[in-house]
This record gives C-alpha cells, sequence and structure tokens, in this order.
C-alpha cells in the first residue's frame, strides 16, 4: 500500500506541475526564508542560490515606547545580517513581532498617536541597518475591533513609507505581514477577519503560515501541514481557498512551508495511521524535531515511512514515536497547488533546519522553476 500511495503522490506532482504552467502570472516569485538570530546557523550559511527574500525574526517593540529598540549587540547582528546578502538579489527584510507580541500590538494599533510612533521607528530601523522592507508578525488580533487597527495600520505605514521613499529619493520599503493559516478564526469562539481590503490596497504580500495544523497539544496524531483534509477544514488547501474566496489577490499571498515535523507518543504501537491516538510529544524538544533530525531518526531507528494520500502529507514511526513532517516529494506537490492558484510564491520557517544539502529548499525551488 505505501508503494501505491508514492505512486499516487507521484502522479499529483506531475499533474500539479503541469496544471501551473499557464497559471503564473508575471509578477517575480518569493522564494522567502526566516532566519532566527542563533550562533549555530549563521547568516552566513544560506544557500543565497535558493531564496529571494530572507527575514531578520524577530525584533519586539518597546511596551512603553512602541519604538524598537536596538542594543549595541542587536545593532551589530543586524548589520551582518544584511552585510551577508550585499554581493547577490537576495532581499532582507526586518521582522518584528513573534508569537507573544499580540498584547503590544494590540496597543500599538488602537491609536493614531501611537501608530505613528511605532511605524516611523520601523522604518528608521530599516533604513539604518539596510533592510530592503519590514515584516509584521502579529500573532494574532483577537476581535474584530483589532481587525480594524489592523486594516489602519496597514494604510498608515504605507503612506509613511511611500512618503519616506519621496522624500529621500529611493525605492519603498517592502511591506508584509506574517498571517493565520485561513483568513478567518473559524477555529476561535471569537470571529473574527482579517482586513482583505487594505491588506490588497497596501501590503507588498502576506505569509500565510500554512503549518501548525495539529501537535503534540492534542491527544491524537495528525498531519501538521496536511495540504488537504477529508473530515476537517484544518488544511492547507482550505486556508489558502478561504483568503481568496474573499477577495484577497492570489499574487498578494505567500505560502508557508515548514523545515521541521511534529511529534507525538503513540498510545499503542499498533495503531500508528493518522487520527492514532496519542499521550504526548513524541522525539525532539517540545514535539517538534528539525528535517535534518527526522532524517537522523529515520536512518538511526529504519522507521517506517507513509505517504498518505488522503492529506498528502508524510509520516514515519518506530514504536511508539510518530513524526509527521514535509519532505522533498511533499513540497513538490505544495509547490505546484500554490502555483494553480497563481500564488506569489512560498517561504520556510526557519533557517538551518533543512538538511546539510538543503533538500527540501533546493526541491522546492526546482519545483517553481518547472512552470
Amino acid at each position: 500500500m505505501a508503494s501505491l500511495n508514492l505512486m499516487k503522490f507521484l502522479s499529483l506532482a506531475f499533474l500539479l506541475a503541469v496544471a501551473t504552467s499557464c497559471s503564473t502570472g508575471s509578477t517575480t516569485a518569493v522564494k522567502g526564508l526566516y532566519w532566527l538570530d542563533n550562533p549555530v546557523f549563521p547568516s552566513s550559511a544560506i544557500d543565497t542560490s535558493l531564496f529571494t527574500h530572507v527575514y531578520y525574526a524577530f525584533i519586539e517593540p518597546n511596551n512603553v515606547t512602541y519604538k524598537l529598540d536596538i542594543s549595541n549587540s542587536t545593532a551589530t547582528t543586524l548589520t551582518t545580517f544584511t552585510n551577508s546578502f550585499l554581493i547577490n538579489s537576495v532581499k532582507t527584510l526586518i521582522s518584528i513581532g513573534g508569537s507573544n507580541t499580540a498584547a503590544i500590538f494590540a496597543n500599538i494599533a488602537s491609536n493614531v498617536t501611537t501608530r505613528a510612533t511605532f511605524i516611523n521607528s520601523t522604518i528608521d530601523v530599516a533604513r539604518t541597518f539596510g533592510f530592503d522592507g519590514v515584516d509584521l508578525d502579529w500573532e494574532f488580533p483577537r476581535s474584530s475591533n483589532e481587525m480594524n487597527d489592523l486594516a489602519q495600520l496597514f494604510q498608515e505605514w504605507r503612506h509613511a513609507i511611500a512618503v519616506e521613499a519621496s522624500a529621500a529619493g529611493r525605492p519603498p520599503l517592502l511591506l508584509t505581514a506574517a498571517v493565520y493559516f485561513a483568513v478567518d478564526f473559524f477555529l476561535s469562539g471569537t470571529p473574527r477577519t482579517y482586513p482583505v481590503a487594505s491588506i490588497n490596497q497596501n501590503l507588498d504580500w502576506v505569509n500565510v503560515m500554512s503549518y501548525d495544523l495539529h501537535g503534540s497539544w492534542e491527544n491524537k496524531t495528525g498531519a501538521p501541514s496536511a495540504l488537504f483534509d477529508p473530515k476537517s477544514n484544518v488544511s492547507v488547501a482550505y486556508g489558502l481557498q478561504s483568503w481568496i474566496r474573499v477577495g484577497a489577490l492570489p499574487q498578494k499571498m505567500v505560502m508557508g512551508l515548514v523545515l521541521y515535523g511534529r511529534t507525538w507518543q503513540l498510545q499503542d504501537p499498533s495503531v500508528h495511521g493518522i487520527g492514532a491516538p496519542a499521550v504526548g510529544s513524541g522525539p525532539g524538544l517540545d514535539g517538534a524535531m528539525a528535517f535534518f533530525q527526522v532524517l537522523d531518526f529515520k536512518n538511526e531507528t529504519g522507521a517506517n515511512v507513509v505517504y498518505d494520500v488522503e492529506t498528502l502529507s508524510v509520516y514515519c514511526y518506530n514504536g511508539s514515536s510518530w513524526i509527521g513532517y514535509d519532505d522533498p516529494l511533499t513540497v513538490t506537490v505544495k509547490v505546484g497547488f500554490a502555483q494553480s492558484l497563481s500564488l506569489r510564491g512560498y517561504f520556510f520557517w526557519a533557517a538551518g533546519y533543512d538538511s546539510s544539502d538543503w533538500k527540501i529548499s533546493t526541491q522546492a525551488s526546482k519545483a517553481w522553476i518547472l512552470a
């Protein structure tokens, strides 16, 4: 059955690649990568031939002044980061926020004065350190009012960028944002929808976080970034299409891909399909493993590898350990799907998680070129 599933995967990957031959527009593709400041994987180690845009993650605004406070050590890191890409055509963006900044962004966006303070600070920092753009990672607006404030923030940010560029006589900074996998938070008890009209008008694109759909916080295994899900709307395809259905321009959407897997400990090792009962995190740190660690796990344990046709995902298991992840083949299918929707491109989270020879990143770049 595994070999039959693999053949179906290969057939679908080919069909999606063919289907994109007339669907990709003339807009320059985005092949993005987020890089987290760390000494183990310096920005200079990034293979720049595989990416068009690299994000520095993250800078957080001060919770009192709402400005970006840059320490001497951070200033050195930012300079080193942008200098890493001076000799090639890779664009750099500074990503502002992260997973624990929802409250401060709500405060910033709620008032015209605090919005202006924040916006001017981001432009100043981006220009000072040679970035080509700024990226907002607000995870996530918590109400309809905050979504309305976000729309206003985008509008004023775009205006300020245009004014600064005109005054300085140089190209305007790029303005992007990382957003939820779907346009609305249909899984939440607090309904709210992203301000699509403002996004279309004011952003260069959004980075749709089409991943972490399942994880060890659930008591059963699941495909962390399943392209499809026949049992629910929790899937990459549903999320991307939800944006398009309410008017988001496909050329302003970039699909998120991950270079890591989510892990579970099976309740019963003999029950190991998607949806199998689990009792907590499996191998790795907090239920996650980088792709290169998944490869090591498979090589060291001889784990069984299964391509699931219903979800278009891959997982492996050995004993009670279960890992859902993406590999070059599943990424090929996803890239084909993104191009069939005429999306702008894709981005990866995060640098340093791929194999040492960049297996997934290389395949994604090749798959996009095929179109």
